[in-house]
């Protein structure tokens, strides 16, 4: 394990079936991570204890928004914290695209890396569907368009201790990533992109946004978008 300084943010909710892997693989790298059980009914919160991972419980399910803000406010308080991560509790995240972004970061130009599916060629595409939700998500939002970013609701994500210490999210529900990007140019933030491929599962794709709620992200980043915070 290395990367003395870094702490990986997991919000799971009801990932039983595959949290265990999931923390077993970021923590073959990284020494540090926080999976937050966002009042899953299984025994998701057990077995990343289990795994290595530090866990903090909430009562009941307020959305991966909150399960982040709570991850992000656990790991900021912990001893030499300067790197902080979100990375998806589903299995969808690959620990070495992980890795190059904190390696990106660690080159002290940006305060964020934030992972895009749409900069490399081949691999495993977001279904056809989702890749128009995701591309019109992003077309609709002025402030990702301004910041050159290309997917706005990615969830892989890495930053400095100067944006964790500032870090707000009041948006409960996937559409935190909204909110995400309003806050990267509100506060002036250094931002790229770094490609990375998302693992489409049978299970992942099981535990997916329904269209609905792609639609809603993608009208709430119209409103936002438009609106002062």
């Amino acid at each position: 394990m290395g990367y003395p300084d870094a702490w990986i943010v997991v919000p799971a909710f009801n990932e039983a079936t595959v949290i265990g892997e999931v923390i077993a693989d970021v923590r073959s790298v990284f020494d540090h991570v926080v999976c937050v059980d966002d009042g899953s009914t299984d025994i998701t919160g057990e077995i990343a204890l289990g795994a290595g991972a530090h866990v903090v419980r909430h009562p009941v399910n307020l959305g991966q928004g909150a399960a982040i803000q709570t991850g992000v406010e656990y790991a900021r308080r912990q001893p030499g914290a300067q790197v902080f991560a979100t990375f998806d509790g589903d299995g969808q995240h690959r620990v070495t695209d992980l890795v190059t972004m904190v390696d990106r970061l660690s080159a002290g130009d940006v305060d964020i890396v934030i992972g895009t599916r749409f900069g490399r060629r081949g691999g495993n595409r977001p279904p056809l569907l989702k890749r128009i939700v995701l591309r019109t998500a992003a077309w609709v939002s002025p402030r990702g368009r301004r910041l050159g970013l290309t997917d706005t609701n990615n969830g892989l994500r890495v930053f400095n201790k100067k944006v964790a210490d500032k870090l707000d999210i009041t948006m409960s529900g996937m559409s935190h990533a909204t909110e995400f990007i309003m806050l990267i140019a509100e506060n002036g933030w250094r931002v790229t992109e770094e490609p990375v491929e998302v693992l489409y599962t049978d299970y992942s794709k099981s535990k997916g946004q329904p269209l609905l709620n792609g639609v809603n992200i993608i009208f709430d980043g119209f409103l936002r978008g438009r609106m002062p915070r």
